[in-house]
C-alpha cells in the first residue's frame, strides 16, 4: 500500500505544499516538523526577481524560519537576519503568527556575478563572515529573546545546530534543500519556479541525561588540548542518520510530499503526524503604518525625503509603493 493509500485509508488530507507537517517518532523520542514549500516561496523570489544564487539562499533561510517559527504557541514573531561582509551582505525573514512569511535579501550584485562566474555559490562563499541573529518577539508587554551565531564559514544547516546546542540546548538536526524547476508544457518559453523543502528533528527523552551533547569548540583552548568525548545516544544517533540520509534532490522534488518524505524515513519506527500549519505570503506593511512612521519625522526629514513634490516610500519586502504629498502631513 502506497502512503497516499494509507492516508486515503485513515482520513487525512495530505499536507501538500505550503504547509509544515509537524511529528512525532515516538520510539525514538523524536518530535520535529517536516515543511515542502512552493507557490508561497515562489512568488516571494519571483516578486524580489534576485539573482538565482541570492534567491536561492533566501529560499533556505527561509524554509529554516517556517521550520521554526511555526513552533511559536503564543501570538508573535520569528525573525531571521544575516549581517555579513559577504557578495550577500543581509537577509531578513520574518515569520507573523499563525502563517505570515515575508523575506528580503541586500546584495552586491558585481560581486554575486563574481562569485557565480567563479563557481562559489554556496552558502559559506555569498555570506562571508559576520553573525546570524535569531530573534522571537512576543509582543510589546513581554520581552524578546534574541539569540546570535556566529557565520564563519557555515551552513545554514549549521547555523541551527549551533543555534540549538548553545540556547536551547536541544539535539537538533536540521536538512535543508531549495531547487529550480523548468516546466515545458507552458509553451515556447519555459516557466521557471522555486521549490524548497526541510526538516527539522529533535531528541527529547523524558530523561534529560540522555540529552548529553559534545560542549561547543570554546576557540581559545590551549594546543593539544583534549576534547569532552561522550557517547550519544542510541536512539538519538539513529534517528539523526535517518534525516542526514535526505537528499537535496529529493527535498526539491515536485513530487515528493512531507508525508512520503516522513514515511521514507521513520517506516520502520513508526512516525506520527498532526495536523499541519499552512503558510501564507503576507506583509504587514499598511497604509496606516506607513503614514505612522512618516508622521514620526520631523519636517526637516520629510522635506529630504520629497523629490519633485512627493514622497515615495516602497516596502523592501513586498515591493508595494506608496505615494504621498509632504503636505498630508
Amino acid at each position: 500500500m502506497s502512503v497516499q493509500d494509507e492516508l486515503e485509508r485513515l482520513g487525512v488530507t495530505p499536507a501538500g505544499r505550503d504547509a509544515v507537517l509537524p511529528f512525532a517518532v515516538e520510539p525514538l523520542d523524536v518530535r520535529g516538523r517536516a515543511v515542502m514549500l512552493g507557490p508561497v516561496l515562489n512568488r516571494i523570489l519571483e516578486r524580489h526577481a534576485y539573482p538565482a544564487p541570492v534567491s536561492r539562499l533566501l529560499g533556505e533561510a527561509a524554509t529554516l524560519v517556517a521550520l521554526l517559527g511555526t513552533s511559536l504557541k503564543f501570538e508573535g514573531r520569528f525573525t531571521l537576519q544575516t549581517t555579513t561582509d559577504g557578495p550577500v551582505s543581509m537577509l531578513v525573514v520574518d515569520f507573523q503568527t499563525p502563517d505570515g512569511l515575508r523575506c528580503c535579501a541586500q546584495f552586491d550584485a558585481e560581486a554575486v556575478a563574481a562569485a557565480e562566474a567563479a563557481g562559489q555559490t554556496d552558502t559559506p562563499s555569498l555570506l562571508g563572515h559576520g553573525h546570524l541573529a535569531m530573534t522571537v518577539d512576543q509582543g510589546a508587554a513581554m520581552n524578546r529573546y534574541q539569540g546570535i551565531v556566529a557565520l564563519d564559514g557555515i551552513t545554514l544547516e549549521e547555523v541551527a545546530h549551533r543555534y540549538f546546542a548553545q540556547s536551547e540546548q536541544i539535539p537538533t538536526v536540521v536538512r535543508l534543500a531549495v531547487g529550480e524547476v523548468l516546466d515545458r508544457r507552458a509553451g515556447d518559453k519555459p516557466r521557471h519556479s522555486w521549490l524548497a523543502g526541510g526538516v527539522l528533528a529533535q531528541f527529547l527523552p523524558e530523561a534529560p541525561e540522555r540529552m548529553r551533547q559534545a560542549d561547543l569548540p570554546p576557540g581559545d583552548a590551549p594546543e593539544g588540548s583534549i576534547e569532552h568525548q561522550f557517547e550519544e545516544d542510541d536512539a538519538w544517533r539513529e534517528a539523526r542518520a535517518l534525516v542526514e540520509t535526505l537528499r537535496d534532490d529529493e527535498l526539491g522534488d515536485p513530487e515528493m510530499t512531507a508525508e512520503r518524505l516522513l514515511f521514507r524515513l521513520f517506516h520502520e519506527r513508526g512516525v506520527r503526524i498532526f495536523a499541519p500549519q499552512p503558510l501564507a505570503d503576507r506583509c504587514r506593511c499598511s497604509d496606516d503604518r506607513i503614514r505612522g512612521m512618516l508622521k514620526g519625522f520631523t519636517t526637516e526629514e520629510r522635506d529630504d525625503m520629497t523629490v519633485e513634490g512627493r514622497i515615495e516610500v516602497t516596502c523592501r519586502f513586498c515591493n508595494t509603493r506608496y505615494d504621498y504629498s509632504p503636505d498630508e502631513f
